[in-house]
């Protein structure tokens, strides 16, 4: 029988990483948010519960993310799970855009029925930052690098 210790570890282990992670339902509306979501994206639990994942999403990538999200919805599976990894902009509350890394995790009913994805999510703005400042010097001195 599994110690209270143990039955405690995957809930403080979502709750509590660095990582942000968010779980949105079938129409994209975000049902859990983390406290590294709340650091990465400056929005409390309570702020972003309730509301659609476009409080996140730049305006201008809304419809190609909509028409991705109902793909994965529609098909249960996403090339962006497990192995691979997403880099796309994203926006913070105080309007700032950041460079963040992710994968999803599809979650079904017991039915194999879509209920919803979850994201692990990670900032990468420092890192983006840095090799865009590393390919501008590599351009401006040819046969250098």
């Amino acid at each position: 029988m599994p110690s209270k210790k143990m039955e405690q570890f995957p809930q403080a282990l979502v709750q509590l990483a660095p990582d942000a992670i968010i779980y949105a339902d079938a129409e994209g509306i975000i049902r859990f948010w983390n406290a590294g979501a709340e650091r990465v994206f400056g929005f409390t639990a309570r702020e972003a519960a309730g509301r659609s994942l476009d409080l996140i999403i730049p305006e201008n990538l809304r419809a190609r993310h909509w028409a991705g999200y109902r793909e994965v919805m529609l098909t249960g599976t996403s090339r962006y799970a497990a192995d691979r990894l997403l880099a796309v902009p994203a926006i913070r509350k105080d309007g700032k855009r950041i460079s963040v890394e992710f994968t999803l995790v599809p979650i079904k009913n017991d039915n194999g029925v879509m209920r919803g994805l979850g994201a692990i999510i990670r900032d990468v703005t420092e890192r983006y930052e840095e090799m865009k400042r590393l390919k501008e010097r590599a351009k401006g001195k040819p046969g250098e690098a």
